[in-house]
């Protein structure tokens, strides 16, 4: 089997290389370490890179930049793969206000890119895309919600597993960002519906790992981590610190791709996070960083929220669990934690050494 993944030097790219590599295939990744360009040093992603060129067999890595159509179709004709994991993106919904054109370019154009080069050179190929749960803009937070001791939750009893994918996605705030990734999510349904391509469009949660460059423009949990470790300040952003997410390892998202790519749905949006499971406020995350390890977050709330963030967002998984019955979420919040902290006082170790 030929994989091509986007943005295989990122978090969940990097996870597919290592899972197909594992798994015998070739795989071909397309990444140029644009998350440097987007939030400087601590964004890049080399470092992963160097990790995968070590471990991994069969990984040819190209640094392609997906707006660039002529190199991404040189790139797919080469290549012909049997599943195209499309991970690659501008992911800050805080970011893209500042870089509006390079933000759409890069979501949205680079997506109908990799879809069209895909159509063209290897129409049979399984096409999965990693979209966002910030399609909805801020629909979620009209949900009747209760304020709790720790966090927001939802009022209502039928709300209990969150948001399914019912919930509109226009007339909404999104910010630049949701708008974008907006426009990539209804192309690849197109490209599902129309052309009948392979094509599963996935809206994520917070899809986190130890593998994570987080940053404070994006990457929540393993930037909370980061902040823990290293003694930093950190702000959170409004809703007193109550706002919740639901967090979905890396190893677990691979997991529903490969369900994906054995029996595909063309043009079927799922919603992919951690679920009730595996939600929680940063309040809570704080509380559970402080339980598990000698590591303290010293916050600070401030007043005024992230605009159209959301207020409690828990992904509704049944629509994928019903149509892929033997996935399940592994890796709970708790789990996730540890590795996270480990990698990053791992990390600490060997900058002291150099």
């Amino acid at each position: 089997m030929k994989v091509l993944v986007t943005g295989s030097s990122g978090l969940i790219g990097s996870a597919a290389v290592r899972y197909y590599d594992s798994q015998g295939a070739d795989v071909v990744g397309i990444d140029n370490n644009m998350r440097q360009e987007f939030f400087g040093p601590m964004g890049s992603t080399e470092w992963n890179l160097v990790l995968l060129k070590k471990e991994t067999k069969r990984f040819e890595h190209f640094s392609v930049d997906i707006r660039n159509r002529e190199q991404v179709f040189d790139c797919m004709r080469q290549s012909t793969p049997d599943l195209v994991i499309h991970c690659a993106a501008q992911p800050s919904h805080d970011k893209a206000k500042d870089i509006p054109l390079l933000d759409f370019d890069v979501n949205a154009m680079g997506t109908i890119n990799m879809l069209e080069a895909t159509r063209q050179h290897a129409p049979d190929a399984v096409f999965c895309h990693m979209s966002t749960n910030k399609v909805y803009g801020d629909a979620p937070n009209e949900l009747p919600l209760v304020e709790l001791d720790r966090r927001w939750d939802y009022a209502r009893p039928e709300d209990y597993n969150g948001i399914d994918e019912s919930c509109r996605i226009d007339q909404t705030l999104h910010s630049l960002f949701g708008a974008s990734k907006t426009a990539a999510d209804v192309v690849a349904q197109e490209y599902g519906r129309y052309f009948g391509m392979k094509v599963g469009i996935f809206r994520g949660g917070c899809l986190t790992g130890a593998s994570h460059s987080g940053v404070e423009l994006h990457g929540f949990l393993s930037y909370l981590v980061h902040v823990a470790v290293h003694k930093k300040p950190y702000t959170i952003f409004g809703y007193k610190g109550k706002q919740v997410r639901d967090q979905i390892e890396n190893a677990d998202v691979i997991a529903a791709f490969e369900a994906f790519r054995k029996n595909p749905r063309p043009g079927e949006v799922y919603n992919l996070g951690g679920g009730r499971e595996n939600s929680a406020s940063v309040l809570e995350c704080i509380d559970l960083i402080a339980r598990i390890s000698p590591h303290r977050v010293n916050y600070t709330l401030a007043e005024t929220n992230r605009t159209g963030d959301h207020i409690c967002y828990i992904s509704n998984l049944n629509k994928f669990k019903s149509h892929y019955p033997d996935w399940s979420i592994r890796t709970s919040l708790e789990d996730m934690l540890g590795r996270m902290i480990e990698m990053e006082e791992s990390k600490t170790k060997s900058a002291s050494k150099n």
